[in-house]
């Protein structure tokens, strides 16, 4: 009896609400990715126009998701980490419900082109706040032996929003009203955030004189410094999987000669249906080996496996590549305790800041890696061959920082940095 009582806290409202808000989050983020063929093609683009002007929103978005993980994490410790779930939801709904909108706006190339990549930024602009304030938010109100099974109960519930987003799409049939429901389903969750409380260790630290939300402080002392850049290098193999095997599923579908090709809404679809389940299991593994870098190696070692499958060129089936991309889901399900390595390697007055830069710096990331995969195959390598070098840079700088970087199990994180 003790024992069910001690986890109680796991399903306080600040964990409800995290999970729900990273939910939403997740579902408006890959939404671009997964109608981005259907959508392109009903705003009038041709096949060629859309393979560019894709790749240019993509970007456009993931950099608003660079920029905004950097605002939003000194807003969440310098004003506190509610006023970051508020703030970001509104930005990210709005944007959203816009582009539903974009149909019946007046059909010019040139200005719808322009039009979705301001909203596409302005979404990853708001969707860069909600991973961050959440992880941390639920890290300062859970008991520290608790800490990895909450966040990565965030991360399990709320990375189902990429299956929903695919299921909405495919079940609605157009794929503007996928983008409504999106927005839609962000003023609803605004709604539950009002029963939040804020952080007591925030409200300690607000205090306090100490300077809060201080981003360039990460770049004032060597050894917080290479703290955080191996923070950010540890997210980058989830991404890589993500950001080009399952995006670009359609490219190794056509390079693997499979029959029928690949969607790349559905190989996100599969990738996030492993990655929610991996999610739940790594935060149970780190409980139980009572270490994350334990954990995340083992998740990466068995990540491995599967793109070094892929990219062998020995799948010849959309089935068996949906298969893999489950599997390296599964395997790249480390990402929540990733964000929570990254609360705890630092003091609360920049402990926001560092959890919401740091995996939207890894988003960001994938613009080098989009780019990188692109020119390496403009320069007449095969998109097989092209992927294996991005990929072995990613995994190895992965690799490397987390068998580096200070362990952080059952860390006290009432602490701050001077």
């Amino acid at each position: 009896m003790d024992k069910i009582t001690s986890y109680k806290p796991l399903w306080s409202l600040p964990v409800i609400v995290a999970a729900l808000g990273y939910f939403v989050d997740i579902y408006d983020l890959l939404l671009f990715g997964i109608v981005k063929v259907p959508s392109l093609q009903g705003l009038g683009f041709n096949e060629k126009e859309i393979a560019h002007v894709g790749t240019l929103i993509f970007n456009w978005q993931m950099g608003g998701l660079l920029l905004g993980g950097i605002l939003w994490g000194i807003l969440g410790d310098k004003r506190g980490r509610l006023s970051v779930l508020f703030g970001s939801i509104i930005l990210y709904s709005i944007a959203n419900i816009m582009c539903g909108f974009l149909p019946y706006f007046p059909n010019d190339k040139e200005n719808l082109t322009y039009t979705y990549i301001a909203l596409r930024f302005m979404a990853g602009i708001g969707l860069a706040g909600e991973l961050g304030a959440g992880i941390t938010l639920v890290s300062e109100v859970l008991p520290k032996e608790l800490r990895a099974l909450g966040t990565s109960l965030v991360a399990g519930v709320g990375l189902s929003g990429a299956v929903v987003a695919n299921l909405t799409v495919k079940l609605t049939e157009e794929w503007n009203v996928a983008y409504f429901i999106g927005g839609g389903m962000g003023i609803g969750l605004l709604l539950l955030r009002f029963g939040v409380l804020e952080s007591g260790i925030f409200k300690e630290t607000k205090k306090s004189k100490v300077s809060r939300g201080n981003f360039f402080m990460f770049f004032t002392n060597w050894d917080r410094f290479w703290r955080y850049i191996r923070c950010i290098f540890i997210g980058l193999p989830t991404w890589f999987c993500i950001g080009i095997l399952a995006v670009y599923g359609n490219v190794f579908g056509k390079a693997l000669g499979i029959q029928g090709g690949i969607d790349p809404g559905d190989a996100i679809m599969w990738g996030y249906i492993g990655i929610s389940a991996g999610d739940i299991f790594s935060g149970i593994l780190s409980h139980w080996l009572e270490s994350r870098r334990k954990s995340i190696l083992l998740m990466m070692g068995f990540t491995l496996i599967s793109v070094i499958w892929i990219l062998s060129g020995t799948i010849h089936s959309a089935n068996m590549y949906y298969f893999m991309c489950c599997w390296f889901g599964f395997g790249t399900g480390y990402w929540a305790m990733f964000v929570t390595i990254g609360a705890e390697q630092f003091g609360t007055n920049i402990r926001s800041t560092a959890a919401t830069s740091i995996p939207n710096m890894v988003r960001g990331m994938v613009i080098l890696m989009t780019i990188s995969f692109e020119g390496l195959m403009g320069m007449g390598q095969s998109a097989l061959v092209s992927a294996a070098i991005v990929g072995f840079v990613s995994f190895a700088l992965g690799i490397y920082s987390t068998w580096s970087i200070p362990e952080t199990h059952g860390r006290d994180l009432d602490f701050v940095e001077e």
